[in-house]
Order: C-alpha cells, then sequence, then structure tokens
C-alpha cells in the first residue's frame, strides 16, 4: 500500500541534493583600491560628496539659486542644468563650472556654492574599525590626528590591543600598512606616538588575547 508519509523525507532530500548540486560557492574578489584624493596633510581642500546639502547662489538670479542635495551618485540637478557631476570638487570649482554650463542660457554668470551637512566623498572619510568604543566611519576635519580620530570614536574597549592596531593608507594605488600605539598615546599619554591621520586612512583594532 502507498505511504505518503514515508515518501516525503525521500522527497525533501532529493530536493536537497539537486539545490546543493546546483549552488556554488566562491570567494568574492578584493574591493577596488581607491586612493584619496588629499596626499598631503598641508594641501587638503574639502570636497563634496553624496549627502552634502549645496546651496547655490546665482547673483542677480533668485529664481534659479536654491539649495540641493547631493544624490549617491554624486550629481545634483538644478533649475536650468541637469545632472551636474559634483562629487569630488571643491566649492569653488563647482562654482566655476556652474557658471562655465549657465553662460549657454544667463550673460556673464556669478555664482556660489557653500556647503552644509558635510558628508564627503567615500574615499575621504576615516573608518575606525574592532575595538573602539563607537567604531564607524568620520569625516575627515583639515590636521587631524591620531589622538583626534580616537576622542571621535570614545577610545579604545577594555579588550583593545591598541598597540598592535594597524593603519592602512593607499599610497600611488597601493595599501601600506603601518603600526600604530594607540596604547601608549591614550592610556599612557606618550604624545609622541600621535600620528597625522589622511583623509581615507582605516584603522584596525585588533582584541587582546589575555
Amino acid at each position: 500500500m502507498y505511504n505518503s508519509k514515508s515518501i516525503i523525507p525521500v522527497v525533501l532530500g532529493a530536493a536537497a541534493t539537486i539545490l546543493c548540486g546546483c549552488t556554488s560557492t566562491s570567494d568574492l574578489p578584493e574591493a577596488k583600491t581607491r586612493a584619496s584624493m588629499t596626499t598631503s596633510v598641508d594641501e587638503y581642500q574639502y570636497l563634496i560628496g553624496p549627502g552634502d546639502s549645496l546651496n547655490i547662489f546665482v547673483w542677480r538670479n533668485p529664481e534659479i539659486s536654491g539649495q540641493y542635495t547631493v544624490r549617491p551618485d554624486g550629481k545634483v540637478t538644478t533649475s536650468l542644468v541637469e545632472d551636474i557631476d559634483v562629487a569630488g570638487r571643491t566649492p569653488a570649482t563647482l562654482a566655476r563650472e556652474i557658471e562655465e554650463k549657465l553662460s549657454t542660457f544667463i550673460n556673464t554668470p556669478r555664482v556660489t556654492v557653500s556647503v552644509n551637512n558635510f558628508q564627503g566623498p567615500l574615499s575621504e572619510q576615516v573608518r575606525v574599525i574592532g575595538e573602539a568604543a563607537n567604531p564607524r566611519a568620520i569625516s575627515y576635519t583639515q590636521n587631524m590626528t591620531l589622538l583626534d580620530l580616537m576622542i571621535s570614536v570614545g577610545g579604545l574597549t577594555e579588550f583593545a590591543d591598541g598597540n598592535s592596531a594597524k593603519l592602512v593608507r593607499v599610497e600611488d594605488g597601493q595599501k601600506q600598512t603601518y603600526n600604530i600605539n594607540i596604547d601608549d598615546l591614550i592610556r599612557s599619554g606618550d604624545i609622541s606616538k600621535n600620528v597625522d591621520i589622511l583623509p581615507g586612512d582605516i584603522v584596525i583594532i585588533p582584541e587582546a588575547w589575555f
């Protein structure tokens, strides 16, 4: 006699075999290396990024002036010009580009661009991962140091091995890794361990092995 209960496990087992046979796993390629546009702490200029709020003022043309949010694709659309690429530009550079585009419609336009709600491009943000009290991505600030960065993330957790931390920086298109001594800096007060931070740096703080 046909037994429906006995055949259910067989059917499920066959389905699982088919599924496993059709599914393969492999590693994804490493994320693309994106170098910061800033290479020296002495030459830092703020660059516009997705999420920034821009005030674009066109002199004597209030009807085409306004506030615009930079889209995730790094562009904004204004009253007269669609899809302007703004990410990675300084406010002054963007103002000159908009003037050039508006010159088709307006005689000798004069444009001013100011930024609110600073985010900046992802390539310019500084990331702290691992045993920080509040690991996160931080918008770079001019003349930022390791001490400033650690204050921003609330210092180390009690399980952190700060003197085994690493700083990863892209230089000439290649990732370079540097040793940094965060324990000596913030727990022992050794200010000689303070170092300059550049946009795009990644700080990795491991857990201590007890």
